[in-house]
């Protein structure tokens, strides 16, 4: 944890030097490449903060917070793409943080914690409604591609409608996941309930509330900032670097906005909390797909952006193909090494064939 925040605190000098970068016209690559890794410690310091507020506000208040602001950094990302009208992008972003959360996240999650323990368990019953949850998230992209793909002729706005249709259930959806985690239900997630992984926040005293909102603020208007260089920059230094656009929104984008949560993920699990660490992963996905995914198009709808849930069909693949395994293998409530190792052998395959991947939709 040392090592970690002051790695994270060696990264703040990325924000000035980003800054200076595109002042300066040094070039799209290395303005992407900065603006990447100011970004990581503010999505970091933003996790931190939504932590600490949740501690002063208690289990339900603050739950919902974090619940509803986990995803923050990605979602800031996400709808500064969409405004520039990089819709393409912004839906590999989506496409990636799911398949980086289920694959990736929990792939290195079981298997580091299985090295060091033989076998981890965690509630096999939350591992259920978590998989039903991600089985919905998936049908709600396959319905729109559908029709997409069976219909003859049909408009872009008839699409949009249907998107917008579906994200209004979706978000229905997952406020009534938080009111079954938190209310009705929350004696299921007690062992889960703090993202961060680090039950110890709740046994110190509890922080100044003002601080940390003016750090959560600050850490969200940097955010902004840099995110509007990295996707500013995007287009020129992907093709500089060798790397498709489609590739870039799938892998690289989401481990920039993830980087802080998938470290807790993992450290967590190796301390045996395999419970609180698949509730960081797969929570992310699920918020993801439930809460993020549906706000952009909605914000598409007042950005006058084309943005629907209409998947190219190979992203859509992938989708189902992480949501399929990460079910199979959490289902039974148990862990080990091997079932780590099978996932981030998927998520290897599926990296390779994005990146391989011809150009598509205009992505490239």
């Amino acid at each position: 944890m040392f090592y970690k925040n002051n790695l994270f605190l060696f990264l703040l000098v990325f924000i000035p030097v980003s800054l200076a970068a595109k002042l300066f016209n040094l070039g799209d690559l290395i303005i992407f490449i900065t603006a990447g890794l100011a970004i990581l410690p503010l999505a970091a310091w933003m996790g931190t903060a939504t932590e600490k507020i949740t501690v002063i506000m208690g289990p339900s208040l603050g739950g919902f917070l974090n619940a509803t602001f986990g995803n923050a950094t990605e979602l800031i990302i996400a709808i500064t793409a969409l405004k520039a009208g990089l819709v393409n992008v912004v839906k590999a972003s989506i496409t990636g943080s799911i398949i980086g959360n289920l694959l990736l996240v929990m792939g290195l999650a079981m298997f580091l914690g299985g090295l060091r323990h033989k076998e981890q368990t965690f509630q096999p019953v939350t591992a259920r409604v978590n998989a039903a949850a991600m089985n919905l998230a998936v049908i709600s992209i396959l319905i729109p591609t559908a029709v997409d793909a069976t219909s003859v002729g049909v408009d872009e706005q008839t699409l949009q409608n249907l998107s917008l249709a579906v994200a209004v259930i979706l978000i229905l959806v997952y406020f009534l996941t938080l009111l079954f985690s938190m209310r009705t239900h929350s004696y299921l997630y007690d062992v889960g309930s703090a993202r961060s992984g680090t039950p110890e926040l709740f046994t110190q005293n509890k922080p100044n509330v003002w601080v940390w909102l003016v750090v959560l603020l600050a850490c969200a208007l940097f955010v902004g900032i840099e995110s509007e260089l990295l996707v500013y920059s995007l287009e020129v230094a992907t093709s500089q670097l060798g790397l498709t656009a489609l590739f870039t929104g799938v892998i690289i984008i989401p481990i920039i906005g993830n980087a802080a949560e998938h470290t807790t993920a993992v450290t967590v699990a190796i301390r045996n909390k395999m419970d609180l660490s698949l509730s960081v992963a797969v929570g992310s996905s699920m918020q993801i797909a439930l809460f993020v995914a549906p706000v952009l198009v909605i914000a598409g709808y007042f950005f006058r952006q084309p943005m629907d849930l209409n998947f190219n069909p190979f992203e859509l693949v992938a989708v189902a193909v992480s949501v399929l395994i990460a079910n199979t293998i959490s289902s039974d409530g148990k862990s080990n090494w091997l079932e780590g190792t099978l996932l981030l052998a998927t998520y290897a395959v599926l990296g390779f064939a994005f990146y391989f991947h011809p150009i598509i939709d205009g992505i490239g």
